[in-house]
């Protein structure tokens, strides 16, 4: 009988013993969802986007946002700040408003970089010393250069986008209306754009009682652009000197595209530079292997 006992216990022991861990896990889960996940999801449910995933990716970049908001120096906030200010991320309906918006993602793109240096080490068996060198390029160096490239881009579309506008406000001005009447034919019929978006907020700023001056020169500090900030400079000095500002117009229009053509004729001849790289590591060995791979064939081969 007792044999028949032991015997009953050994094989009754490890389902139980999986049971209890199984019902342990799911207490800690009902826990954990009781204690912040169920608010996590409730708050994810209340988001206008219809996308699940960005809904969930807003909430975790405002909660962490929060958490990381008493780690942030004023200085980096500072600077963060600017270049978002830079890339026009305050102008657009997205969640990176804020510094600390910005480091959130970072965070997020540290977690998915080890999950997916994990994957490689478990897949490929790399080694775990390649872990944080992917985590930190996932979550560190791909925001900052994606921040970058908005940065560059947005300054490619408005100085393509400035000789047009100015030769509206240019036209405008000539045919009679003041400044703010002619910023407000170029914020109407203008080319849609970045630019046309900062000078709808120099309108928005002068109806509001902000002087000209003031106006322009918050516009070129969010852009930092160099052929803008030479247009403002002429517009205020002109304002300042008393002179026409339509002679002004017309001139600094005649300037910007005479820039433009000489930017198109440097990258013109830059061209056939940056074509030398790859017509050396990829055209030329190709036509090598064409023209003498069967010459060496029939050499080795005697065919």
């Amino acid at each position: 009988m007792e044999r028949v006992l032991d015997t009953l216990r050994e094989i009754s022991v490890p389902p139980l013993f999986g049971l209890a861990i199984g019902g342990a896990f799911l207490m800690l889960g009902v826990g954990l969802y009781q204690a912040g996940l169920q608010q996590f999801f409730e708050e994810v449910g209340k988001q206008e986007n219809p996308s699940a995933v960005m809904a969930i990716e807003q909430v975790l970049i405002r909660r962490l946002a929060k958490f990381s908001q008493r780690f942030l120096s004023a200085q980096r906030a500072a600077a963060l700040k600017r270049k978002m200010i830079m890339a026009g991320l305050d102008m657009r309906d997205t969640v990176l408003r804020r510094p600390e918006d910005f480091i959130a993602l970072q965070e997020l793109g540290v977690a998915g970089g080890c999950i997916l240096g994990l994957w490689f080490y478990f897949q490929n068996g790399l080694g775990l010393v390649w872990l944080p060198a992917i985590a930190l390029a996932v979550g560190v160096f791909l925001p900052n250069q994606w921040l970058n490239d908005q940065v560059k881009k947005r300054h490619l579309l408005i100085t393509r986008a400035l000789p047009y506008n100015l030769d509206l406000l240019t036209l405008s001005v000539e045919a009679g209306l003041d400044f703010t009447a002619a910023l407000a034919k170029v914020v109407e019929r203008g080319r849609k754009g970045p630019l046309l978006e900062e000078l709808a907020l120099v309108l928005r700023q002068l109806k509001m009682g902000k002087t000209r001056a003031d106006s322009l020169k918050m516009m070129v500090d969010r852009v930092n652009l160099t052929a803008l900030s030479t247009f403002v400079s002429a517009l205020i000095q002109a304002d300042k000197m008393g002179t026409p500002l339509g002679k002004v117009l017309r001139i600094q229009s005649a300037q910007l595209r005479v820039e433009r053509s000489q930017r198109a004729e440097k990258l013109a001849g830059e061209a056939p530079v940056k074509m030398l790289g790859p017509l050396v590591l990829c055209i030329m060995p190709t036509v090598f292997l064409v023209l003498f791979g069967p010459v060496i064939f029939q050499f080795k081969f005697g065919m």
